[in-house]
């Protein structure tokens, strides 16, 4: 282990099996924390994080559920009671992302996106959120996108229809809890390396698309999953114990933005 700054806590990460989750599940490991997995299809992606995190000393357990589903939710966090402990830690960072623009959006696309990011979110902050009252204490952080904020990137209007719901939610829900000592705040990545923006998308586009941000960029690079499993971390941690209802954005300093408040 590299620190204690999570020690003796108990975190579910949903998505958590690549890309940003799988990051935030090692990071959390490496501060003391016990991780909770959870996948929706991807069992040896998500096998293979617990594996990581047992070798390295750590406690894992990889949770299977659709976080549209109540149901499915619901019992992933019976499970996680039974094995491991409550949930001290929520990180909401689930989602999907379908393309598209007014004119060619699919109506089922957009109603998956709707059920993933927002109505998950949902989901898992109500079913964490009564063992957090018990305690007084509770951390909650969801993964928003700059796409929320106002974007140059064709095609993710309704996507970033989702992630702008993320973040009034997460206002909301830090005004409804706050009073049990649980926090609420939100990440807004910017164009990170990982598999849903190399989704459908030859390594050669992957490549210009990488080099176009890197560009807009006043770091001069994409972002990795690591950068914001960083702030993610920072945000779980006593560090940030003065904080909620705040949208943290981790884009590298994006030039294109300059103009928006």
């Amino acid at each position: 282990m590299d620190s204690d700054r999570l020690k003796g806590r108990v975190a579910l990460i949903t998505g958590g099996s690549r890309g940003i989750g799988r990051a935030t599940a090692l990071k959390f490991a490496q501060e003391g924390a016990a991780v909770m997995v959870n996948y929706q299809q991807q069992a040896e992606a998500a096998s293979e994080v617990v594996e990581q995190i047992r070798a390295s000393g750590g406690r894992a357990l990889a949770l299977q559920a659709d976080v549209g589903e109540p149901a499915a939710v619901d019992e992933m966090l019976q499970r996680s009671v039974r094995e491991v402990g409550p949930i001290d830690i929520l990180v909401n960072n689930a989602g999907v992302l379908y393309r598209g623009d007014l004119l060619s959006y699919k109506e089922d696309e957009l109603d998956l996106m709707w059920r993933t990011n927002v109505k998950g979110l949902i989901h898992c902050t109500a079913a964490v959120v009564p063992s957090m009252k018990e305690k007084q204490f509770g951390r909650i952080i969801n993964l928003s996108s700059i796409a929320a904020l106002g974007t140059a990137l064709a095609g993710t209007t309704f996507y970033a229809a989702t992630k702008g719901a993320v973040l009034i939610l997460t206002k909301r829900f830090a005004f409804e809890l706050g009073s049990y000592g649980i926090s609420v705040n939100a990440v807004c990545p910017g164009f990170i390396a990982t598999d849903m923006v190399s989704q459908g998308r030859s390594s050669e586009e992957i490549q210009k698309l990488l080099g176009s941000f890197a560009a807009k960029s006043m770091l001069r690079r994409a972002g990795k999953p690591e950068d914001i499993a960083n702030v993610i971390c920072f945000l779980a941690s006593n560090e940030a114990a003065f904080m909620t209802g705040q949208i943290l954005t981790a884009d590298g300093g994006r030039v294109d933005f300059l103009s928006h408040s």
